[in-house]
């Protein structure tokens, strides 16, 4: 080994110098990089506290949501039924008609003059022959007299002319005159006596025209307003008349049916067989009155394919009045042991027309099970505590209805006005839902109530009545569950409605019809 070498080895290796002032290898760490750390954790753990919050507050809103829902649907529904009539039931066409007065009289003067008076009051029910109007008759009393005063001089004259005749025939017998001087006398005796005949019938004429000067009416019937006032000057030629009367005891409707409805209207008249027609209101729901057919015109409008008929009623009431506006039922036939239900009570769903039918008892297992699949789990007893009382209550302090209703389907047969006839599937005495059916499904609990049937104010001589049957042995007893309470004891209904609110919303938003359920 070379001293060069030697020296290399053995010289000790140089250090940098070290001290405070000295620069180190290692890079030193930033100051506030602890601080950041400790943020971004805090951060991190808010917004995990944050999302567990919302998590839970979620998970509450839904059980309490569930919970209402739950209680919502245990409670029964308030539904209003009717049974299941069995009765004659008529089969009718219907038409729109308008009522005509039997018989429309305008009452015209027949002579010039003065209107003095008139003797009825308008709107007053007069009688034929009933003095009505007068008009001055003085000119025409004069115009008499005047006849009558000719008739006198004529006929002196005529019993003049009569003498001669007679003289100049007795002395054309001794042979003093000629025969054309006795034959002049006989023609001056004729003059005279047409003169005479001349003047009765001037005196005829006269007493006419003064008749005419009382008017009186010629039919029974009631009088217009008036259209002509006392004191005015009337002529025989006016176009308006005085006064109008319309005979509304008895009266008639007139109506159109279609042309393909006539055969069967004809082939029942021709055999004899009297047709009944009921009017009813515009709205086809009051009775106003009964007649019968009387006539069928005798050609088909071609511009609308119809035919006019003319049918008569009594009127006694006087609910019809000229130129009103009915609905006409014209009666074909009277079916007996007829099923009915209400319009209303019929529902249509995927599987064809269908009703609610109330039965007593608990609904089977077979349907609270399909009914309870379908509803969500209830929510805990904290949870519903949390809710607030007022379910709880609603839920536990209802009292449980001891009615339920299952879909029933039904085959119509025949719908006539609010009122369906049915083939099959009810029987006389089964309670139907009429209203609320929008929130009942197959099993539901109910609290059933009385349909409150409208009956028109005059209504004594409808069809259901005619046939012997009382309002009450139509609507028939409803039951009624003893101390059922639909009202929650904090002032809530069942539906969770506050009971005011709900009373001002029902003023202001009456319904206006029944929604259509659906087979479950």
């Amino acid at each position: 080994m070379s001293s060069a070498e030697t020296s290399v080895q053995e010289s000790p290796a140089k250090l940098p110098p070290s001290g405070p002032g000295s620069a180190s290898s290692e890079p030193e760490e930033p100051k506030g990089s602890l601080t950041r750390k400790v943020i971004v954790v805090l951060v991190i753990a808010a917004a995990v506290g944050a999302a567990v919050w919302k998590i839970h507050n979620n998970n509450v809103t839904e059980n309490k949501t569930a919970a209402k829902m739950a209680a919502a649907a245990d409670r029964p529904i308030p539904v209003q039924v009717q049974p299941v009539v069995q009765k004659t039931m008529p089969i009718y066409l219907t038409a729109l008609g308008t009522v005509t007065a039997f018989n429309t009289v305008t009452l015209k003067s027949r002579v010039d003059g003065q209107l003095l008076r008139v003797n009825v009051r308008e709107g007053q029910a007069v009688k034929q022959g009933q003095l009505v109007a007068e008009i001055d008759p003085k000119p025409y009393q004069a115009a008499l007299a005047q006849a009558q005063g000719q008739l006198v001089k004529d006929q002196a004259n005529a019993a003049n002319a009569h003498a001669e005749a007679a003289r100049y025939t007795a002395l054309y017998q001794a042979g003093v005159v000629s025969k054309e001087s006795q034959q002049a006398q006989i023609a001056t005796s004729g003059q005279a006596q047409g003169s005479i005949d001349a003047d009765e019938a001037a005196i005829e004429a006269a007493r006419v025209n003064l008749g005419y000067t009382k008017i009186t009416s010629p039919i029974n019937g009631v009088v217009g307003l008036r259209l002509v006032d006392p004191g005015n000057i009337v002529h025989a030629s006016d176009t308006n008349g005085l006064l109008v009367v319309t005979q509304l005891q008895p009266i008639t409707v007139i109506f159109t049916l279609p042309e393909d409805q006539l055969p069967q209207v004809l082939a029942l008249t021709r055999a004899g067989n009297g047709l009944a027609v009921e009017a009813y209101d515009r709205s086809g729901t009051t009775h106003l009155a009964s007649g019968h057919l009387l006539t069928v015109d005798n050609q088909i409008d071609p511009t609308t394919g119809t035919v006019k008929v003319k049918a008569v009623f009594d009127n006694k009431d006087g609910a019809l009045f000229p130129n009103q506006f009915v609905n006409v039922r014209l009666i074909l036939q009277q079916r007996p042991n007829a099923l009915v239900i209400p319009a209303s009570a019929l529902q249509t769903g995927a599987q064809g027309n269908f009703v609610f039918l109330m039965k007593q008892g608990d609904p089977p297992a077979s349907l609270t099970d399909s009914n309870s699949d379908t509803t969500q789990p209830s929510a805990p007893a904290d949870s519903a505590k949390q809710g607030g009382g007022s379910d709880a209550k609603g839920s536990g302090g209802a009292q449980k209805s001891n009615y339920y209703v299952v879909a029933q389907p039904v085959q119509v047969d025949l719908t006539e006005g609010v009122q369906i006839i049915l083939k099959s599937g009810l029987k006389a005495g089964d309670q139907v839902v009429v209203d609320g059916q929008e929130k009942l499904k197959d099993g539901s609990r109910v609290v059933p109530h009385p349909a409150t049937k409208q009956q028109p104010v005059n209504a004594a001589n409808t069809s259901d009545n005619q046939m012997g049957l009382t309002n009450s042995e139509i609507t028939g007893p409803v039951p009624n569950p003893a101390g059922a309470n639909l009202a929650a004891p904090n002032g809530r209904d069942q539906l969770g409605l506050d009971a005011t609110r709900r009373h001002k919303h029902d003023q202001a938003a009456p319904r206006t019809g029944q929604a259509k359920g659906q087979l479950p």
